[in-house]
């Protein structure tokens, strides 16, 4: 009986740990302030490189979202977005670590394998992360995207932090709010960043 009372207290032990390593990530912002000095590499996580692996694409396209309008999307019809902490010019990926475990980045194996529909493929672009993928951009803007997203067209990072958007086929962000009657409320940490750096 002591036995199982101990091993039960580990257990609630580690699920208080993990709760707090989620709570450290927050409703997703990838940064603080945008810093690039303060990234991780994703080789200390193997969640963030099978989150980061497990998004690849080979095309990009668009759909059409009640109250947001043309995004651009994966070709899974999941919703891309993009990181106000990046860059377009130069293209700067800021997103790592307990980041990309909840922004994983929309990447491909060959940038000539992209293929597009709906969107200027002269716009279309790749970035190499820290751990050597290739993350696929759009007018500059590196794409990731969200994993509470769990059905295709579900834009449930919209204005996430107000640092995450969806894109539009010319690059730019979309900054209507979502509509709020399904999608989950997104937990913050009341930093605006709270991307686990």
């Amino acid at each position: 009986m002591v036995a199982i009372r101990h091993v039960t207290g580990y257990a609630a032990t580690g699920a208080a740990v993990l709760a707090l390593a989620l709570a450290g990530c927050g409703g997703g912002g990838g940064g603080s302030g945008g810093s690039s000095s303060k990234t991780s590499t994703p080789q200390n996580s193997g969640s963030t490189q099978k989150a980061a692996t497990g998004s690849a694409t080979s095309m990009l396209t668009t759909a059409n979202i009640a109250k947001l309008g043309t995004v651009v999307t994966d070709g899974k019809g999941y919703v891309l977005y993009r990181f106000d902490a990046d860059s377009a010019n130069p293209t700067k990926v800021s997103c790592y670590s307990t980041c990309a475990a909840l922004w994983p980045a929309a990447t491909t194996t060959n940038q000539g394998s992209v293929t597009t529909k709906g969107i200027d493929k002269s716009l279309v672009s790749t970035v190499k992360r820290n751990d050597g993928s290739t993350q696929i951009t759009l007018a500059g803007w590196p794409l990731y995207r969200y994993a509470k997203d769990d059905e295709p067209k579900e834009p449930y990072g919209q204005g996430v932090d107000g640092t995450w958007w969806a894109v539009t086929p010319s690059g730019a962000k979309i900054t209507t709010p979502a509509s709020t009657s399904s999608a989950p409320a997104p937990a913050t940490t009341g930093t605006g960043g709270g991307g686990g750096y």
